[in-house]
């Protein structure tokens, strides 16, 4: 049996303790220093990760077969050196290997040297050299320090000034002490970041399932950095060919660089990608397991951990093939108030005993200690509540059921782990719906009755059952009471952070495109039309969404049906970082026709006061900028509808390239995450939401008395969608711009010397669309 130490105290480590301790082959295991959570597993040893003097010698004494390096500041300090020269098996890389994370220095001069792809980057030693450059490159960069910084040191900027800013805080205030000394600047990439880790005993790579991180601090990539803030796996993020690519021309092309070098690389080397189509580019090296990766790797991989580590250790890895469990893990983080900056600790933690009683859920601690016979909170990020399923939003609903059970003053996590799986994913087997009525669970009492009068109340708790999960895969610690309740409970403590928090309201309908997407079948789409559509109209006066409630009625109750368009309605509350907070379903036989429904919704969302958007800063010589549609949207389908007859529906358009009711029920975009990002950029003096009356009726409504807008029709493409629709019905080319967008969803008002801001913070997919000029006596709305 062996004997293994394990050197850390975070989520991490507990996940690689959890999983050895699983191992027959492991008998006795220590953990140094460990945390509350390891203590249950193994014996905790209190020497600091960081003390590697010390534990090279209690290592030495204790003669472990086998040391396990969790956190990157013991290998950069060359703790596996130490042992390494005392005869003792190490899992992690020599201090040599390690500077492809402890210095951003070193690891982009080494991928420039050996071809692998990275952003294009400087390098600085003096701050002013560094502010000259960023003045010379105004585009989006990230400043970097050198060093290690725990996941922190690395700053998103969008225009110069905020990297002047950057730059001061890491070479002059000092944030991250020495590691600041120099600092990489680096151009930003575009796409989605995915972690690729692999074991390696120095010559053979085995590469893990893919995850993915989320960095940022609160939901919808908002908020500084952090060390994560909760992951999952696999993710859908690199197809076989180029995870093929990526495992030659990155994984074996480091390790066989690194033996090359006299540096042989044992342990995990860690890539962090950012992914575009079938383009790639590093950003980063980190040379152990990842955080919070590991908690949702581990737990899929079927091959006993202990035997991968061993033999990195020695050398054969290629002797043991890694095999993987069906399914996906989420880990969602669980972090102090204030975290990634200041916070409390000593908080009693409550609800563990509940949350250990979950199937398929395991809560891995990261800063908690053990007081007085309790757990107590003892750092920021404080747990790691993790769980598996089937798929992805069974997995999400697992993991968000145990975090609403657990609590303590001031917990904050994320509410959106997953969310940009479920995006590329289109929905996976298992999603369900909402709720009818989604109060409360409809009785039995005298069924037959009611039935026979055309409502038949089993099949509304039916639906109620099917949506239920996805429901509750949208709620975070602020929704107290939901489905089930006869109202939803919303804690408004959320609020407090805000200095003056005003709730911004709007109620909607899809209106006739219901009936389209009943011809087709296409239920989900719709349940994404409703809650786009009203996250957009609160989107234009400033304000995030905080919850939903939504409103389906129809003459004959399909729970199947209804299902499905919540199913829609959840994964569209996910992205956008939304409770569905409740709502209805109705059945009302003699209101609709067989088949008929309606679809409705209400949002509620919070802005500061002082940055409402209310265009009463617009004046003539401004910029219209127009973000592209996704098609129709929710607008103008009582008029598409008369133009083409159902049949017409499955007829594949050739200059659509597509089936005509594909495109007709095509999901209306939301433009929640391009207007964050202008407005990190620029300051955005009016938005225009383009639905009912299109470009017409709808720009005025932000204008202030006397000004108008000049919209120039030719500086986008109309897509094709409705070019078909004017010519097959005859319709005049202004009344198409008074009932469809065009191919513009939404109009953006910024001043003009903002303009190129403005693009770049979209990636220039946009279109500069017409100015605001003085009013004569002319049209509030002129198009050319």
């Amino acid at each position: 049996m062996m004997r293994v130490l394990v050197v850390g105290s975070g989520g991490r480590e507990h996940a690689l303790v959890w999983a050895l301790q699983r191992s027959p082959r492991v008998g006795a295991l220590y953990v140094a220093p460990g945390n509350g959570g390891t203590a249950g597993l193994a014996t905790n040893v209190p020497i600091a990760a960081e003390d590697v003097e010390a534990l090279a010698d209690y290592a030495a004494g204790e003669r472990f077969d086998l040391t396990v390096i969790g956190p990157e500041a013991p290998l950069a300090l060359g703790l596996s050196d130490r042992l390494r020269a005392r005869g003792l098996r190490v899992f992690g890389p020599s201090a040599a290997a390690a500077r492809l994370e402890s210095s951003k220095v070193f690891s982009k001069r080494f991928m420039d040297a050996h071809g692998i792809p990275t952003a294009d980057f400087a390098v600085f030693d003096a701050y002013d050299d560094a502010v000259r450059y960023v003045e010379g490159h105004p585009g989006p960069v990230f400043v970097k320090a050198d060093g290690l910084a725990a996941g922190k040191g690395a700053i998103g900027c969008q225009t110069p000034s905020a990297a002047r800013a950057a730059l001061d805080r890491i070479m002059r205030q000092r944030a991250f002490g020495a590691a600041g000394d120099r600092v990489v600047i680096e151009a930003c990439l575009r796409g989605q970041e995915v972690s690729v880790l692999a074991f390696s005993d120095g010559r053979t790579v085995r590469p893990m399932i893919l995850a993915q991180d989320h960095k940022a601090a609160y939901d919808g990539d908002r908020g500084p950095n952090t060390g994560g803030m909760g992951s999952y796996a696999p993710a859908p993020l690199l197809d076989e060919a180029l995870m093929a690519r990526v495992t030659s021309k990155v994984l074996q092309r480091t390790v066989d660089a690194m033996a090359a070098a006299g540096t042989p690389y044992v342990g995990v080397l860690y890539a962090g990608l950012m992914v575009d189509g079938d383009d790639y580019a590093v950003l980063e090296f980190n040379c152990r397991f990842g955080d919070p990766e590991t908690q949702v790797i581990l737990p899929l991989l079927r091959t006993d951990l202990s035997d991968v580590l061993l033999a990195c250790a020695e050398g054969r890895l290629h002797e043991v093939p890694l095999a993987w469990r069906e399914g996906v893990c989420v880990c969602v983080v669980m972090a102090a108030q204030g975290y990634p900056g200041s916070y409390a600790q000593g908080q009693a933690i409550e609800g563990l005993e509940e949350v250990a009683g979950h199937e398929n859920t395991v809560v891995f601690h990261a800063g908690t200690a053990r007081r007085d016979g309790h757990i107590v909170t003892a750092g920021g990020r404080v747990l790691g509540v993790t769980a598996w399923d089937a798929d992805l939003p069974r997995a999400m609903a697992r993991a968000y059921a145990a975090v609403d059970a657990i609590h303590w003053p001031g917990a904050m996590y994320r509410r959106d782990i997953g969310a940009k799986g479920l995006e590329r994913s289109d929905g996976l087997p298992g999603t369900t719906g909402d709720a009818v009525a989604h109060g409360a669970a409809a009785t039995h009492a005298q069924p037959s009755a009611y039935r026979a009068a055309g409502v038949d109340i089993d099949a509304g708790s039916r639906a109620v059952e099917r949506m239920g999960e996805a429901v509750r895969s949208t709620h975070g610690p602020e929704v107290l009471m939901g489905i089930g309740s006869f109202g939803g409970l919303y804690d408004a403590t959320r609020l407090q952070g805000m200095r003056a928090p005003v709730l911004v309201a709007s109620t909607d309908g899809v209106g006739t495109k219901t009936m389209v997407a009943a011809a087709l079948g296409s239920y989900e789409t719709i349940g994404q039309d409703i809650v786009n559509h009203c996250v957009n109209d609160i989107l234009v006066q400033g304000a995030e969404p905080l919850f939903f409630l939504d409103y389906i009625a129809m003459a004959t109750l399909d729970a199947d049906v209804v299902a499905r368009i919540v199913s829609g309605v959840a994964r569209a509350c996910r992205a956008a970082g939304c409770a569905l907070l409740g709502g209805e379903t109705a059945e009302m036989p003699g209101v609709y026709a067989p088949g008929e429904m309606d679809l409705a919704g209400t949002i509620v969302g919070a802005v500061e006061r002082d940055a409402i958007i209310d265009g009463r800063t617009i004046t003539p010589g401004d910029v219209l900028i127009g973000l592209p549609s996704s098609g129709l949207h929710t607008n103008g389908f009582s008029l598409v509808r008369r133009i083409f007859s159902r049949a017409e529906y499955g007829d594949h358009a050739g200059e659509l390239g597509r089936p005509l009711g594909e495109a007709l029920v095509e999901p209306h975009r939301s433009y929640l995450s391009p207007v964050r990002a202008m407005r990190q950029a620029v300051t955005i003096k009016g938005l225009a939401h383009l639905t009912g009356g299109a470009f017409v009726d709808n720009i005025p409504r932000i204008l202030p008395e006397g000004s108008a807008v000049v919209v120039r029709r030719d500086a986008w493409e109309v897509p094709p969608l409705f070019r078909l629709i004017a010519r097959q019905g005859g319709v005049d080319r202004d009344e198409m711009y008074r009932v469809f967008n065009m191919g513009i969803g939404m109009v953006v008002i910024v001043a003009p010397d903002e303009v190129d801001a403005a693009l770049d913070a979209v990636a220039r997919e946009a279109y500069v669309i017409g100015e605001v000029v003085a009013r004569g006596e002319g049209e509030r709305v002129v198009l050319r």
